[in-house]
């Protein structure tokens, strides 16, 4: 009989190139959310009881422990590194995403340069500050892109495109490491 063994995207993926260390991360069980019927307040009650988390605001996280919430688009998150409570079913659509998507950790003082190459979202301090997250473009893919601290930066890409966003990124490392 065959055993199938579940595999990351990118095998454990830890790569520095020169000030920046990409890695690949698990993140844990990530869930989409959505209201229902227009109920964000009953279901960021729910999430609060729950998980302690609120519903994000646009452009926002929030973490709890080794839970954390991230706005995705209009009504809708990403409930991450924790099962959702049963009960968040009865105000929100709740749809597992744990396999759909990859996670790269992307960190050093050079990770805002790497980053300047591949999308156009303004990542000045000022504008895009820790806590802050958009869903937007890795050159021709779309990420959910979110600044965990001062150099560190969690994206998120679809699973079938982990091997290009890793190769786009490794690609923009070293042409910032070349610069010195």
């Amino acid at each position: 009989m065959v055993k199938l063994m579940a595999e990351s995207p990118l095998r454990g993926l830890d790569e520095q190139i020169g000030a920046s260390r990409l890695q690949e991360v698990d993140l844990g069980p990530m869930t989409s959310l959505a209201p229902l019927g227009g109920g964000g307040a009953a279901l960021d009650k729910a999430l609060q009881a729950a998980h302690g988390l609120g519903w994000p605001a646009a452009g926002q996280t929030q973490v709890e422990g080794m839970a954390r919430i991230l706005w995705s688009g209009p009504d809708q998150a990403l409930l991450v590194g924790t099962v959702p409570d049963p009960r968040l079913a009865e105000v929100a659509a709740v749809t597992d995403q744990s396999d759909g998507w990859a996670a790269l950790e992307l960190s050093g003082e050079g990770a805002r340069d790497v980053l300047a190459r591949l999308t156009a979202v303004d990542l000045r301090d000022g504008v895009f500050p820790v806590g802050a997250t958009a869903r937007c473009q890795l050159v021709h893919m779309s990420m959910s892109l979110t600044r965990v601290d001062a150099a560190r930066w969690l994206i998120l890409v679809f699973r079938s495109m982990a091997g290009s966003a890793a190769a786009e990124i490794r690609h923009a490392m070293a042409g910032c490491a070349a610069r010195g």
